[in-house]
């Protein structure tokens, strides 16, 4: 069993996060990942700058780790979430889970990012190409989504 929980602001590997998830067991039959990157919906933003609350977001996101593994019965899980100031299509989290079984590893990560939208202490303020800078508010889609586990 692996739980691997990290903020930081460096980029991770996709590839490296993923081979530890898919090597942990002879039982592991899947691996689920989610990779979440900074988008450009309007066509005008520079960067995204990701501020979280030390100490606790970590606890949180550990929390969720080991619900998800006892929900899902899963044989590892990796939440790497990146702070700071991020350009437009960079990676700001990874989600990974590995089951003995596809969907329990699917099932997971979904569970793992709609509950982490809601639910981690992030606060993002995005910085557009004329100057404007807009902190992002909770959407009610998120909400919606994370209630679904309930």
């Amino acid at each position: 069993m692996m739980q691997h929980v990290v903020v930081q602001e460096a980029a991770f590997d996709v590839g490296h996060e993923y081979t530890r998830l898919a090597e942990l067991s002879d039982h592991v039959g899947g691996v689920s990942i989610f990779v979440g990157c900074v988008r450009d919906t309007a066509g005008d933003l520079q960067s995204l700058t990701l501020e979280h609350y030390p100490g606790m977001t970590e606890k949180m996101l550990q929390n969720l780790s080991a619900e998800a593994f006892e929900r899902f019965h899963l044989a590892g899980c990796t939440i790497i979430h990146r702070v700071g100031t991020l350009g437009v299509g960079s990676p700001i989290v990874f989600v990974g889970a590995a089951a003995a079984h596809r969907a329990e590893a699917l099932q997971a990560t979904a569970f793992l990012i709609d509950k982490l939208k809601t639910g981690a202490p992030f606060w993002k303020c995005e910085q557009f190409k004329d100057g404007r800078r807009v902190w992002v508010e909770a959407k009610a889609a998120d909400d919606e989504a994370a209630a679904f586990w309930s």
